[in-house]
């Protein structure tokens, strides 16, 4: 690709400065619009190809659904391919089963697969099946991004009627999937029969039934000709009230006729409640919005506040008031405009650093590739189907200072053959392109190799960190094209050959009074920010005319700079004589070696994912299975009045205290399916991180657990919202096998075991199998129920007609429709003796008279306690353990001292214990990441190989990769920070290609040194002199670029430049989730800048060395068989 000697695109670049202009200002234009355009989240949206397959078999047990159910259909899932785990739950009436496949198939043939097994074990379930199996596809997605809580002093239904209108103006939203009602009284018409009267009547649940369904009805009878016209004809005949109701006339089978209010009470009330939501001790009702897959959540967000502005203002009554609770909008916000700012100091920070080495017009050029690179990233984003999350603006603030290094190394070969050797300035460009782009492509797909392997990082923490390589290679590869494309234009244009010549100050001046007068219009345009801005321009040019160039920048380009430069040139001479360069080496060697063992010997805490201070405390409830949801709602009211006391009344960090009871009160991470009564849940919300004032939401984690753990009567789990993807529990065990009193056994021992072991940090080991679930069980004398011409179907009909109820019909009005339930009074549903003497009238088919028989007359009864379900894992059946981990304690330490307990347990053949959850994804992260940086040294090898066409040179440079880690490994060490496998693990990974780039084109110089002749030291300093400056500003640039994340340095530039108040603060979310990747690369890119400029140059020395000597020694032996030959020959 050269032209005239000159590489072919860079030349046509020159030669054609206006399309390229102009590109790149489409460039700009388009990339602004992709970035408005592109969906908005905290967290990337994780496909996880999960199906689920749910099978209802009304009147089983556990064990029954178990047998008849699961197992067939695990059975048949057995064969499936590319399924990653298989989970069941066997509950009462319901099978669950979960499965989960590998990362790598689509959800589409997920669910296909999981279609066809299932279809395929229809013939091993039971016949009398009233549905089939029902499979649905899991998004993870689907999560609740704010919680509208309606609240006021007036009749629940009236509420809930409010309520129900704004779940119906935000369902309309696109971007909206649906709108969950928690806590809302339900309409319902309630007839409660009174039994004794039905029985004196000799009337059945089915004549009642029947008579209200049939006096419901909307009817088409057909068309019929009326006078050329055609016209439907209907029969209109629904309830209007309850009074309707209550004057239906009721037939019993012996002719009796009577009114339904004769044997019934007819009310229009509410169903049950069988869940409460509270916001901050007042009842509330609760709309959970759940986004759509792919939709932009803070645009969601803001058209919400706009529905609920206006039903405030101009639907509701004053004293119904909306308050949004939980909206995910804010921390994602928070998030990216830290990230972003963090983004914009680490940049203002590297053209910083550019002006010192460079200049202020040269160090431009370079801060252009910034922009430019990431505006063409944007433009491919959309079709990837990329939103914009944290992971994404993290990649950007990590390619920051990457990015710019193919631009300083062809910026700053261009100044000098323009400045030092008096080349013109376009033949300049054209030629320093042309001298770097071997060394410079070499270094960025050295730099992309290491992200390649990531592509394939498996699990959900993979799914999790994808966008980090992609949005990585796509900004490199896009630096490399702004590096020979538009900033050679740019050089060929405005680059100047003495860069700190001042500027003519009447221009200065011009220049100024024409941004003031702009900035005082647009002042008064009311458009501040760019007003302050043009402002704070003008300080700056005159910041930069008459102190940073002329003495800040001269004074370091002539005095500091040519200082360092001598300094380094004789510490590499130092290094180059006798037998230094191989103590050198050895020393480095050594030094790695004693790096291992110190991180060995003072190991940092290791986490999987890095977490941050709570923004949310979750205080789960969990009371004995079978507890009524009032009693509940009581027990949750007093741990929330405890929560409160801790927390302290009006406390500026709490944003709000929510509790649910019910639904919505289970945790998410193992989702409830139906509604569970028994337990509760407190939510601590608190104010994003800035507004704490340095207060811990930490300290009130530890409080709240401490001080709550022991409730009587009450299981209590205390945690904090997950950073990250999700995750299991950092403790989680499961004892696996088929026989669950065999696996009770091994629970009791592993429990023992693990108390007298006396192992800290466990919060609460909590078993998913609880067996004190209670039930009263009725078992029906078959020979005497039949005898009497009873089925036991007749008898399960009467009793769940009698106690859960059967709707009848529905009434309607212009709203909706509401259930009409028949059931029997509450004075007799509570009551077992009256249920049990509840006769079953029937026609004796043999005498054709009427009978009442009692259904104690054919029925025992006991009262037993049975499993709330069985759990199997991969086809057997599992007790899983699981527990957080309190505060100051570390996860690996306390699952290590469990796996060393684990060994003096006695498992029988056919069971096993595992530690799982975290630690298993943890383990499947780790070894990944070990094979990727193995993979991506293999990449970079041959792309050495190929760049130098030798494998010396290659293994002289991969030398530093491995070396580098000495910083890693002494930093994390000497600071106590904590190491992310997955964060700080991809960190080192990255900092393999970033490491290698600065040694290609060093050792490229030396080489093109030699070319020209002199002595191998000589060449060796002169090349480390002249690549001084790039190497040093590529290692500075991307460490200061990461800074501002490392440290939680952030300033609110919105507010800066709107009311000129910075809102300086350290810390954040962000910051403890890539602290860990950062400080990784800053600690090995500082060492290894060492590295490349003496370690390097002395291992260069050292090949020479040798490869002079077996020259001499080939050459040598050589001469002596030709002298061998000829005085053979001779002979």
């Amino acid at each position: 690709m050269k032209s005239n000697g000159y590489f072919k695109l860079t030349s046509w670049a020159v030669d054609n400065k206006i399309p390229v202009y102009m590109f790149s200002i489409a460039i700009v234009i388009l990339g602004i619009i992709a970035y408005i355009n592109l969906p908005k989240e905290q967290f990337p949206d994780i496909v996880i190809p999960t199906i689920i397959v749910q099978t209802v078999y009304p009147g089983t047990s556990p064990s029954d659904v178990e047998n008849l159910i699961t197992k067939p259909i695990e059975k048949q899932l057995k064969a499936v391919t590319g399924i990653k785990r298989v989970r069941s739950q066997s509950l009462p009436d319901v099978s669950v089963i979960t499965v989960e496949f590998t990362t790598d198939v689509e959800p589409s043939v997920a669910k296909q697969r999981v279609s066809d097994a299932v279809d395929k074990s229809k013939n091993f379930l039971p016949d009398d099946l009233d549905r089939d199996p029902v499979i649905q596809e899991v998004d993870f997605s689907e999560f609740p991004i704010m919680f509208v809580n309606i609240s006021g002093k007036i009749e629940p239904r009236k509420l809930n009627t409010y309520a129900e209108d704004i779940q119906d103006a935000i369902e309309s939203l696109k971007e909206i999937t649906r709108v969950d009602i928690i806590g809302a009284p339900e309409r319902e018409f309630q007839v409660d029969l009174d039994l004794f009267k039905m029985q004196a009547a000799t009337i059945t649940f089915s004549d009642v039934q029947n008579a209200i369904s049939r006096e419901n009805v909307n009817i088409s009878a057909g068309e019929i000709l009326n006078n050329g016209t055609r016209r439907n004809l209907r029969i209109l005949s629904q309830f209007k009230d309850v009074e309707d109701i209550n004057n239906i006339i009721v037939k019993s089978g012996r002719g009796s006729i009577l009114y339904l209010r004769d044997i019934a009470s007819v009310r229009d009330d509410i169903k049950e409640q069988q869940s409460f939501a509270r916001l901050n001790g007042e009842p509330v009702i609760t709309l959970s919005v759940i986004k759509r897959s792919g939709q932009n959540l803070i645009d969601a967000a803001e058209k919400i506040y706009k529905i609920t502005d206006d039903f405030s203002q101009n639907k509701l009554p004053k004293d119904v008031k909306i308050t949004i609770t939980g909206d995910r909008s804010i921390p994602t916000k928070v998030n990216l405009d830290d990230l972003i700012n963090s983004v914009i100091i680490g940049f203002i920070l590297v053209v910083l650093v550019l002006m010192f080495f460079m200049g202020v017009r040269d160090s431009v050029f370079v801060g252009l590739a910034v922009p430019i690179s990431s505006f063409l990233t944007f433009l491919l984003m959309p079709s990837l189907g990329f939103s914009f999350n944290l992971v994404v603006t993290f990649t950007f603030l990590l390619a920051l200072g990457i990015i710019v290094d193919d631009a300083i190394v062809v910026i700053e070969n261009t100044h000098r053959l323009y400045t030092k050797e008096g080349m013109e300035i376009r033949k300049a460009t054209k030629y320093a392109a042309t001298e770097v782009i071997k060394p410079v492509i070499a270094g960025t797909l050295t730099t992309v190799a290491p992200f390649f392997p990531l592509l394939f990082f498996p699990g959900i923490a993979g799914k999790f960190m994808f966008y980090l390589p992609v949005i990585m290679i796509l900004t490199l590869l896009a630096s490399l094209f702004v590096a020979f494309v538009i900033n050679p234009v740019l050089a060929a244009d405005f680059m100047h050959r003495d860069p700190n010549k001042p500027i003519n100050p009447k221009r200065v001046h011009i220049v100024s009074g024409i941004m003031i007068l702009f900035a005082i219009l647009f002042h008064l345009m009311s458009l501040p920010m760019i007003g302050n801005l043009l402002i704070i321009l003008v300080v700056l040019g005159y910041f930069n005319q008459y102190i940073l160039t002329p003495i800040l920048i001269k004074g370091f380009q002539e005095k500091v700079l040519p200082w360092f430069m001598e300094l380094y040139k004789s510490t590499l001479r130092f290094f180059l004589k006798g037998k230094m360069p191989y103590l050198a080496v050895a020393g480095m060697f050594i030094i790695f070696i004693i790096s291992i063992v110190i991180f060995a010997m003072f190991p940092p805490k290791v986490v999987f994912f890095p977490q941050s201070e709570p923004n949310f405390v979750y205080v789960y409830i969990k009371l004995p299975i079978g507890t009524d949801a009032k009693v509940t709602d009581s027990v949750t009211k007093i741990i929330e009045g405890k929560v409160q006391n801790i927390l302290g009344k009006n406390n500026p960090i709490v944003k709000s205290i929510i509790s649910n009871v019910g639904i919505a009160a289970g945790d998410p991470s193992n989702p409830d399916r139906t509604i569970t009564p028994h337990k509760g849940k407190i939510t601590v919300a608190f104010v994003e991180y800035a507004k704490r004032g340095g207060k811990s939401t930490q300290f009130y984690l530890d409080e709240i657990r401490n001080k709550i753990k022991n409730f009587p009567g009450a299981e209590i789990l205390v945690s904090m919202e997950n950073n990250g993807p999700p995750v299991g529990k950092p403790i989680n065990i499961e004892i696996s096998g088929d026989d669950i009193k065999t696996l009770q056994s091994l629970e009791r021992q592993l429990r023992q075991a693990i108390k007298d072991a006396r192992i800290e940090g466990i919060e609460k080991l909590n078993s998913d199998l609880v067996e004190n679930k209670p039930e009263i069980l009725i078992e029906i004398d078959r020979i005497k129920a039949n005898s009497e011409g009873i089925s036991s179907g007749q008898v399960g009909f009467a009793l769940r007609t009698a106690i859960f109820g059967t709707e009848a019909t529905k009434f309607r009005d212009d709203k909706d429709e509401y259930p009409v339930q028949i059931r029997i009074d509450n004075n007799y549903r509570n009551n077992l003796d009256a249920i049990l003497n509840m006769p079953i009238t029937f026609r004796d088919m043999n005498t054709n008279q009427f009978k009442q028989i009692p259904i104690s007359a054919f029925t025992k009864v006991s009262f037993i306690n049975t499993f709330e379900s069985i759990n199997r894992k991969n086809q057997k059946r599992t007790i899983t353990l699981s527990s957080n981990v309190i505060g100051g304690f570390n996860a690996n330490q306390i699952n290590k001292e469990i796996s060393s307990v684990l060994n003096s347990i006695n498992i029988p053949l056919g069971y096993s214990i595992k530690l799982t959850g975290e630690q298993e994804d943890q383990q499947e992260a780790s070894g990944f990441l070990s094979l990727a940086f193995l993979i991506s040294i293999i990449l970079i090898l041959l792309i050495l190989v190929t760049q130098f066409n030798s494998t010396v040179k290659p293994l002289i440079i991969l030398t530093q990769v491995v070396l580098s880690t000495i910083g890693v490994f002494i930093g994390f060490v000497i600071f106590k920070q904590t190491f992310s496998i997955v964060v700080t693990g991809i960190g080192v990974v990255a900092l393999a290609g970033i490491v290698v780039k600065n040694g290609i084109i060093l050792i490229d110089f030396i080489e093109e040194l030699r070319k020209k002749g002199g002595r191998i030291k000589d060449n060796i300093i002169n090349g480390g002199a002249i690549r001084f400056n790039p190497v040093a500003l590529t290692a500075a640039s991307t460490s200061l670029g990461l800074i501002p994340l490392a440290i939680g340095f952030n300033i609110n530039f919105e507010t800066f430049l709107s009311h000129f108040n910075p809102n300086i603060f350290l810390g954040g979310d962000s910051v403890a989730f890539w602290a860990p990747l950062a400080w990784a690369i800053i600690y090995g890119l500082t060492f290894s800048t060492f590295l490349t400029l003496v370690v390097v140059p002395c291992l260069y020395f050292i090949q020479y060395a040798f490869s002079v000597k077996y020259t001499r020694w080939r050459n040598l032996r050589q001469h002596r068989l030709r002298l061998n030959n000829n005085y053979s020959n001779g002979n």
